[in-house]
């Protein structure tokens, strides 16, 4: 793997929960201006509306916070291991508030180490922005009991590798580490400390994604 940008702990911290914030702020302030629409609004139509809003918005922000809490956070103690079933049902519900792309999730339920289930996680961000137009994407966990290896396909119109992740592969990237660049690199960290090595490769409408023991 390309040396990756240098990155003190604070930092990494820092646009971290600057990364969590951007995923959150959205359905947050549709909640406050539902809120807000309850409070002032007298029409009963109105009134049922701004219910649904609250309502929406309010699992859409709870299925962001539930997937980063696996995929940022710590999720058990130093060298704990994941139950796979766990981080399916969050990226299941992460990927419904993504309403242009589907999930499939294929691999039995197995305890994985806390990093490598970590590092599959943040594959599926990194393949949201490999079909921006939207598409479908198909995770699969290959050989748990064994080396374990992640693929995750995304099929989608114009599909391509992110040029920034691309970058970071080819050892390439240039830029300021900021909260948009920072996901792409913690994903490269714990395919470090996981032991895995991270490819990614276009082919036709389909961009594939393999981690592997290094």
């Amino acid at each position: 793997m390309k040396e990756l940008p240098a990155l003190g702990g604070m930092d990494l911290a820092a646009l971290l929960c600057s990364r969590v914030c951007h995923d959150i702020i959205s359905p947050v302030g549709a909640i406050a201006n539902g809120l807000e629409l309850l409070d002032e609004e007298t029409d009963e139509e109105t009134k049922t509306i701004a219910r649904e809003l609250i309502v929406s918005s309010s699992k859409n922000a709870s299925s962001k916070l539930q997937f980063c809490r696996i995929a940022f956070g710590a999720a058990g103690s130093a060298g704990a291991d994941i139950d796979t079933g766990d981080a399916e049902s969050v990226a299941h519900a992460y990927f419904a508030t993504e309403n242009k792309t589907d999930l499939e999730w294929i691999g039995e339920r197995v305890l994985l180490p806390k990093n490598k289930v970590k590092l599959l996680l943040n594959l599926l961000l990194v393949s949201l922005g490999a079909i921006p137009r939207g598409g479908s994407v198909r995770s699969e966990i290959i050989d748990p009991h064994g080396s374990p290896t992640f693929t995750v396909v995304c099929n989608g119109t114009k599909a391509r590798v992110p040029p920034l992740f691309l970058d970071l592969l080819n050892g390439t990237f240039e830029d300021n580490l900021d909260a948009h660049a920072i996901q792409p690199v913690y994903t490269l960290m714990l395919a470090k400390e996981a032991g895995m090595e991270v490819s990614a490769i276009l082919q036709g409408e389909s961009v594939i994604f393999t981690a592997k023991s290094a």
